[in-house]
């Protein structure tokens, strides 16, 4: 098997697979000591054709490739894309529109994030060579039995999305998934913008002092792993940002106190650069602090009506097959025992529909869950 490493190559499968109803895509990478994910393969294919591209090939031009990815006649397929968008829209091309099998096969009823390897057997009946999964993707020139393995990826999934797609059609719940690519293909959700960096956090306190440090620390952090290309965690890890907003070290060797702060951080030029940009900030917080609401509710989620709504979350996840982490996770829970108005999205559309309603009826005491055997089921109160 030969990777295509030429652009004149490219462009002309590019063109072979330009009239498809669909492409599969997958990629293979590298970021385990870098910030920005290294590509180093990707793989592509249609019902009929199927190629591995090697960006690494000198010379390769991958805008054939990316044109097809910005293409919105053509449905990009992936399965649990959020990497590989993450790679493709820094090149600068969306995979829009887009579907992804682990998504799908949760609204179908396979269980939460569904491995790749565990839907090709199940609906496919084949098993997936997991041999050269440690592969060193980076490393040239790649076995066969690698790029085999590799070029699995697409193949397969040019035989699971007509299937998923159909079954999820005949359940009525297609528009379910499709929803959720519109999230997926939200450009914020890939922004790298180093001054929106901590909002990805949550700060634990609300005064100036504390947000002003908060804040700044954060797109220092992220400033400085874009610019040395080193993951986040190696500059700073997350609970250090907050350490450093609560003490508000504004000298080298304050950082040496602080527990969460690598040894030896103080004295370093990244120590003496971070303790300078909190001087500055720390001499008008006010100014640099965000405004920010402070949570509308401060006292617990009462635990037994958090425990309550588990149970219907799971029997409503369990009666409808779909992965309950499709539906809520903990926390808007949590926020549901708190508000009946909670911005989450298990009170909005289709998720409210098939359990935000009945939650919220739950807190009412208008409705019930009862044990019919092994099954929990929801009664009305009369």
């Amino acid at each position: 098997m030969t990777p295509i490493t030429t652009t004149e190559a490219l462009r002309a499968f590019c063109e072979r697979l330009a009239d498809q109803p669909f492409i599969t895509v997958d990629t293979e990478f590298m970021r385990e000591t870098t910030y920005w994910p290294r590509l180093c393969l990707i793989q592509a294919a249609s019902a009929t054709d199927a190629a591995i591209i090697d960006p690494m090939a000198d010379g390769l031009d991958l805008e054939p490739f990316l044109d097809l990815l910005r293409d919105p006649k053509i449905i990009k397929v992936f399965h649990a894309a959020r990497q590989d968008t993450e790679i493709f829209v820094k090149l600068g091309a969306m995979p829009k529109p887009m579907f992804d099998t682990q998504v799908a096969a949760m609204a179908a009823g396979f269980g939460d994030q569904v491995s790749y390897e565990a839907l090709v057997r199940q609906m496919l009946k084949q098993e997936v060579d997991k041999g050269s999964r440690f592969t060193d993707w980076a490393r040239r020139p790649l076995s066969e039995a690698q790029l085999v393995y590799a070029l699995g990826d697409v193949t397969h999934l040019a035989a699971l999305y007509p299937k998923l797609r159909d079954r999820l059609q005949k359940d009525g719940r297609l528009d379910w998934v499709m929803s959720e690519m519109e999230s997926l293909t939200d450009p914020a959700v890939y922004d790298t913008d180093p001054e929106k960096a901590w909002k990805r956090l949550k700060p634990k306190k609300f005064n100036a002092k504390y947000l002003s440090v908060f804040v700044a620390t954060a797109v220092w952090r992220e400033r400085t792993a874009q610019e040395r290309d080193q993951p986040r965690g190696r500059i700073l890890k997350d609970e250090a940002i907050d350490e450093i907003a609560a003490q508000g070290p504004t000298d080298p060797d304050a950082f040496n106190r602080l527990r969460s702060v690598p040894k030896g951080f103080g004295a370093s030029r990244l120590g003496i650069e971070l303790s300078a940009e909190l001087k500055r900030v720390l001499a008008d917080p006010e100014a640099f602090a965000p405004k920010l609401d402070r949570p509308a509710h401060n006292q617990p989620a009462p635990p037994s009506v958090v425990e309550l709504l588990k149970v219907l979350l799971k029997a409503k996840s369990d009666n409808a097959g779909v992965a309950t982490k499709l539906l809520a996770n903990v926390a808007d829970l949590e926020k549901i025992a708190l508000d009946d108005d909670a911005d989450v999205d298990a009170l909005k559309g289709w998720r409210r529909q098939l359990f935000g309603e009945d939650a919220l009826k739950l807190k009412r005491g208008e409705i019930a869950l009862v044990l019919n055997g092994a099954r929990v089921e929801v009664v009305e109160i009369e």
